[in-house]
């Protein structure tokens, strides 16, 4: 618990200096829990990918519904046709770009190559989040509304296609199998999401909390709900959340601005804890040998993969030239990309490369960058 506390204090400090030096905050707690680690200052050894992973999905749950939550329909709406574009068609040309380019430069098989590139397809919530609200940009043409609906809505379909290259990797699945998995993906997470929205929003308006603050606990409980109800029944949890967030917050409750303020905090913390976890789960020493490879994929997302798809998809809607740039270079990968990584490792998948660590190896890249 002391190690805790002063963890968080640290990485609460190095927010304040990394806000004046302009490098994202997320890198700093990246680098804290890398110093505390085994090859760090501290040299604590971690190494279990299992409660990690469990605990970075859960502080995930939170930020993809914050992500809806605090998403502005009115200025999404605009905006909410080419960024379902981006967060689908384009997920999925990027990976399968990415993951002919990993096929051909690792030299692994062609689901390995793919997996690699289904982990880096989807764009990191938390991060992008964090520098376009941090800093406040007075963006045009509506890029800012497209760039947080993008990312917040894109995970769902990366951690689909995670999921379906894992299967094939363990067993054989059938083309049927395939797109009966896909659809229930689908179909049931925006059911589920869009019904447990409504049955909230329906409560909130016919109910008051006695105790002041429960409100904010009731909330949590929503967040938590709307990912465990799809998934126990092979729905998309995380497109469940990013819908009820929506919903919810784009509906007319009480107390929606303590809730806001609420849920920045609680946002925060969870950006704190899985990113320190993630450095204190990586072995710097063992990603000296992946630092070349890393590099090539993460150059190949950034300057060839994310602008041909970006502007193969957005050109029919005459977007500008600088705004399809910048879309294409501030979609940041992070920790959504770890995380998936860390599902390979935590249900045993054998593969040739140290997916975990070269994954990181890009995030840091892409985030530094």
């Amino acid at each position: 618990m002391l190690l805790l506390s002063l963890v968080m204090i640290v990485c609460i400090l190095c927010n304040k200096l990394t806000a004046r030096v302009g490098v994202p905050m997320l890198l700093a707690f990246l680098a804290v829990g890398m110093l505390c680690g085994v090859d760090g200052i501290l040299g604590l050894t971690f190494d279990n990918y299992t409660m990690t992973q469990n605990i970075c999905t859960v502080a995930l749950i939170f930020i993809i519904f914050y992500g809806g939550f605090g998403t502005k329909w009115s200025a999404a709406k605009p905006v909410a046709g080419r960024a379902a574009l981006l967060s689908t068609v384009g997920v999925f040309l990027t990976a399968l770009l990415v993951g002919v380019f990993a096929h051909f430069l690792l030299s692994v098989s062609w689901l390995e190559g793919l997996l690699i590139g289904a982990v880096l397809g989807s764009t990191d919530a938390a991060s992008v989040f964090s520098i376009l609200r941090s800093k406040r940009l007075n963006l045009r043409y509506g890029t800012a509304s497209l760039l947080e609906v993008e990312s917040g809505s894109n995970d769902p379909v990366a951690y689909l296609m995670t999921i379906i290259l894992f299967n094939m990797m363990h067993t054989d699945v059938t083309a049927g199998k395939m797109i009966s998995m896909i659809l229930m993906q689908i179909v049931l997470g925006i059911g589920f999401g869009v019904g447990i929205a409504l049955v909230v929003v329906f409560f909130l308006r016919r109910f008051r909390f006695d105790t002041s603050g429960f409100d904010l606990v009731f909330m949590l409980a929503v967040a938590l709900l709307s990912y465990a109800l799809p998934t126990l029944v092979g729905g998309n949890g995380y497109l469940s959340a990013y819908i009820a967030g929506i919903i919810v917050g784009n509906s007319k409750i009480s107390n929606k601005k303590n809730q806001v303020h609420f849920f920045d905090g609680i946002t925060g913390l969870m950006q704190m804890m899985v990113f320190f976890l993630l450095g204190l789960l990586c072995t710097p020493s063992k990603m000296l040998d992946l630092l070349l490879p890393a590099l090539g994929i993460a150059a190949f997302l950034t300057l060839v993969a994310r602008p041909m798809v970006v502007g193969f998809l957005l050109t029919p809607f005459r977007g500008k030239l600088r705004q399809q740039l910048l879309i294409s270079w501030a979609e940041l990968r992070g920790a959504t990309s770890a995380i998936f990584a860390l599902m390979a490792v935590a249900e045993g998948v054998v593969l040739e490369y140290d997916l975990f660590h070269l994954v990181f190896c890009v995030v840091l890249f892409s985030i530094a960058i």
